[in-house]
């Protein structure tokens, strides 16, 4: 991959995968900025990234639309590469009636749907053309189902097809990594015990579970120079526990 410095935007970039994808730019010598709700959790992620320069932060809530708005003279004037990471279940609705349901699967799609969109969008005119790169964070479950959350996750891949064929003329790729389960991140809440563990290696190919930085590796190619000529796509990354179609 080139050595050339970029400018790189990571939303949720304080933990988890989205820190783990920080930290390899950074480490490239690229110029990053990560962008999530927490303060004091971007403030800590920037410390731990380090590198030959400061990550800047930006404290904002991807899915207000006037916030993002708000915060656009502190994101960079040119992005060379976005990484829409942010998303996540959120505290859990309770079970009820249709108001509860709707209340889930509202939930669902403001976590997830929006940090991608509104952050995009807001950025596009800013996107290095040509050579930009667009990749977004899915999950195994918008191919093996899982309600309201599955269904979202499946939606950014349609979105990310109407990215792509937007953005294609620019010489601008837009791409999906689709993590399998991936261990040290706050998705899951308290760290899987042991039994957990073993039960998640037994549905890989491979004998193991995913890290942050499996997931950081498949970003890094799709965001690559060489990776110019994949665009429109969704690159698993499971150890074999969901098979490519």
């Amino acid at each position: 991959m080139g050595s050339v410095e970029r400018v790189v935007v990571v939303s949720g970039g304080g933990t988890g995968i989205g820190k783990a994808i920080a930290t390899w730019f950074a480490r490239q010598g690229d110029r990053v900025t990560i962008a999530g709700r927490r303060a004091e959790v971007l403030a800590a992620a920037a410390r731990e990234i380090g590198g030959d320069r400061p990550v800047r932060t930006v404290v904002v809530d991807l899915s207000a639309p006037d916030e993002v708005e708000r915060k656009l003279d502190e994101l960079p004037e040119r992005v060379d590469v976005l990484v829409n990471n942010a998303g996540g279940r959120g505290t859990p609705v309770r079970q009820g009636g249709l108001k509860e349901v709707a209340e889930r699967w509202r939930r669902d799609f403001d976590n997830n749907i929006l940090p991608a969109v509104l952050l995009t969008e807001a950025l596009l005119p800013r996107l290095a053309r040509p050579g930009g790169r667009v990749v977004t964070l899915s999950s195994l479950a918008a191919q093996r189902g899982n309600g309201s959350y599955g269904a979202v996750k499946a939606a950014l891949l349609a979105w990310n097809h109407s990215l792509a064929t937007q953005l294609g003329p620019a010489g601008i790729t837009a791409n999906v990594v689709v993590p399998g389960y991936v261990a040290g991140t706050e998705f899951f809440g308290a760290p899987a015990g042991e039994e957990e563990l073993a039960r998640r290696r037994a549905q890989t190919l491979v004998g193991r579970v995913g890290e942050p930085d499996d997931i950081a590796a498949a970003v890094a190619f799709l965001a690559s120079p060489e990776a110019g000529y994949i665009t429109g796509e969704f690159l698993n990354s499971n150890g074999g526990a969901l098979l490519g179609r």
